[in-house]
């Protein structure tokens, strides 16, 4: 009697898995994945802390006053990281740098996932006049010279509205085609299915059909897209406020601090102004991109079973 009671409870099947639940434990288990997530709740953690860790890291909390006294000071017991050519310390605005290049990655990301998904989920699902109108307007803003428009967009707005804003704006209104294609075709896969049909049937409207059925089923896919976005939104920023473009130089951001890497006294004599910044920007985006591949094998149709 006992055999046969073991035999039951070996023979009776494990409680079944939700696929989400399936990818939060694929997820957990990837160990590169993981210590990535550490690494990147620690450095917001620390930036959005940075007006009250910042008096007592350094004895010069004002990231934007010059201090004469204090310029091209190296690494000491005061100055954690040393000061830079202004006499700021470098620690600090690390920090501030941060939360600013933080900030306008997460919000361009944002901006440019709602934007690309509005238009594809649309063009996907009416097809026909409506798919060709919204398709040819992607072309347009992916053909359209980003760099050019940030530089003249930045000359006329720079004055009348905060100039982080307007770079987040710049950058989400011309960076969501890639977005849109995917979603688009994603939505075009989808919408073929006979849930999709029983919806319309019975009088769903289409924005109904598009929130309630199509986008849950393409969401892991937005998802992993938006990890990638950030990490290339954050590039992004780096590289216009290292030319000049960006983020105004009174404002510090990692791609600020980078851009005194331009100076050849800098560059070759006082590494403590530049690596700083390069090495947390490089360590920032090589996490996201772990972090994006590990969502990308947890949330696998093929590897949720």
């Amino acid at each position: 009697m006992a055999s046969s009671n073991t035999l039951t409870q070996q023979q009776k099947p494990e409680r079944s898995l939700s696929p989400w639940q399936i990818a939060r434990k694929k997820f957990f288990h990837n160990k590169l994945a993981m210590i990535s997530s550490f690494f990147i709740i620690l450095v917001t953690a620390l930036s959005f802390a940075a007006p009250f860790l910042g008096p007592f890291l350094s004895p010069i909390p004002d990231v934007s006053r010059v201090n004469i006294g204090s310029m091209n000071i190296p690494p000491n017991g005061e100055h954690i990281l040393g000061t830079d050519k202004s006499g700021r310390d470098v620690l600090t605005r690390l920090l501030y740098g941060g939360r600013i290049s933080l900030v306008v990655g997460f919000s361009a990301t944002l901006m440019v996932i709602t934007l690309g998904t509005l238009v594809g989920s649309i063009a996907g699902f009416f097809g026909g006049f409506v798919d060709n109108l919204l398709m040819r307007f992607t072309d347009f803003v992916l053909n359209f010279p980003f760099l050019v428009f940030v530089i003249v967009l930045n000359t006329i707005l720079r004055d009348t509205i905060d100039g982080v804003s307007v770079l987040i704006i710049v950058i989400g209104v011309l960076s969501w085609g890639g977005v849109a294609r995917l979603v688009r075709s994603k939505i075009l896969a989808e919408k073929e299915n006979e849930y999709v049909l029983a919806a319309l049937s019975i009088g769903c409207s289409p924005l109904k059909v598009i929130r309630k059925h199509l986008l849950p089923n393409v969401i892991s896919t937005i998802i992993v897209q938006a990890t990638l976005i950030f990490a290339s939104m954050i590039v992004v920023e780096a590289a216009l406020s290292y030319l000049g473009f960006g983020v105004p130089q009174s404002i510090p951001s990692w791609g600020n601090m980078l851009s005194s890497a331009n100076e050849p006294d800098v560059l070759q004599g006082k590494p403590w102004i530049w690596m700083p910044p390069a090495l947390v920007l490089t360590a920032t985006i090589l996490s996201i991109n772990f972090i994006g591949e590990g969502l990308k094998d947890a949330l696998n149709p093929k590897s949720l079973r």
